[in-house]
């Protein structure tokens, strides 16, 4: 597991990664503790979809906005695709897209992935600057949403994939990534992560493709923290009606 470093800012726990420099960059994988919610999306619940109270999760969005001195926050109502936004730099209010799994952007405003099993991933050019924040799940890796968001960043600011930074956040690790299912489910090339029979490493298979997407394995940072087995994470796998955690990041200096 790499050093993380753990904050707290007010109520709130979150993780930073070591690879992340943080005067161009503020950003944080925040646990499940720490807000309003009520259970069974105890506490820190930043998903509107989940059936919990909008106030409370309009609430907890607002304390992690506050934590990282964010004043406009993005997120999408994700769908396991590929499809990657793009962020302008003149909003000047919090929007939810529909249809997204990555959000990229030049501007200030902060992105977020909401997640429980799932793996945020933030990439990071220090040189436009730029940002991407990648929701991959099993189907994300298998639709290769960071590689189309790797893609979308060269497109969109010129960046070169071998400056990029990359950090993986906390997501069902290779101890409980059981598919049992998974020569339909998975592409042939992914059955050499099987760790054990039916269990897979999906955060390997990340840092995989983004070195096919030109990122270099030492600016990779991948967090070893497993969200089924560590109940301070939301877990779909463990709970099955839960909340989600957020992964957010924010460019510094930016207009």
């Amino acid at each position: 597991m790499p050093n993380l470093l753990s904050r707290r800012t007010g109520s709130l726990e979150y993780l930073n990664f070591p690879n992340l420099p943080t005067g161009k960059l503020r950003h944080g994988v925040f646990n499940r503790r720490g807000g309003f919610s009520r259970s069974p999306y105890n506490s820190l619940n930043v998903s509107q979809g989940v059936g919990d109270d909008s106030l409370l999760v309009a609430r907890n969005r607002g304390l992690i906005k506050v934590a990282l001195g964010i004043n406009v926050l993005v997120s999408a109502r994700q769908i396991h695709g590929d499809r990657v936004l793009l962020v302008d730099t003149g909003v000047h209010q919090d929007f939810e897209a529909d249809g997204y799994d990555a959000l990229i952007t030049r501007g200030n405003a902060g992105l977020m992935i909401q997640q429980a099993d799932c793996q945020a991933v933030i990439i990071f050019d220090p040189e436009t600057p730029s940002l991407a924040l990648a929701h991959v799940g099993w189907r994300g890796n298998v639709g290769n949403t960071v590689g189309a968001t790797v893609g979308a960043m060269v497109n969109s600011f010129g960046s070169v994939p071998a400056k990029l930074r990359s950090a993986i956040s906390p997501s069902l690790g290779s101890c409980c990534g059981e598919f049992v299912d998974f020569r339909r489910e998975l592409p042939t090339w992914m059955h050499e992560f099987q760790v054990r029979p039916n269990y897979f490493d999906f955060p390997a298979i990340t840092s995989h493709q983004l070195q096919e997407a030109g990122l270099l394995r030492e600016n990779i940072c991948s967090s070893g923290i497993c969200t089924r087995c560590n109940p301070a994470y939301f877990s779909y796998r463990r709970s099955g009606i839960t909340g989600r955690f957020a992964t957010v990041a924010t460019l510094v200096g930016q207009v």
